[in-house]
């Protein structure tokens, strides 16, 4: 018999918390160990970020040195891009598959 149960099923419901916050820290150095490529101009530009969505190189292809810098600009934008929206399609899917989806679409920043 228990003698105070809402202190007990409060008590359930920090452990459970506890144990998401502790997913949520794994998840999150998961997510800064993630590497995700972006490419643009046939792969003539690749920009690399992490989960975090966090630009962390660019790489461009010899053939470009010779090329017109405005195009350059505009493949190096579009590189980015294609990465930080992987970036944040695969971080999304990790956090639903952390929370069961509870969270929705919330689409939080840095976790």
């Amino acid at each position: 018999m228990v003698l105070f149960p809402k202190l007990s099923a409060m008590s359930g419901m920090l452990q459970q918390a506890k144990q998401v916050q502790e997913k949520i820290e794994e998840l999150q150095s998961e997510l800064a160990a993630l590497r995700i490529e972006g490419r643009a101009g046939g792969g003539l530009v690749t920009a690399m970020v992490n989960g975090q969505q966090e630009l962390l190189t660019i790489r461009l292809d010899e053939s470009l040195q010779r090329e017109d810098l405005e195009l350059l600009e505009d493949l190096i934008v579009a590189a980015v891009g294609q990465a930080l929206k992987k970036s944040r399609e695969e971080s999304q899917t990790k956090m639903n598959s952390l929370t069961g989806g509870m969270l929705g679409g919330l689409n939080l920043p840095g976790i």
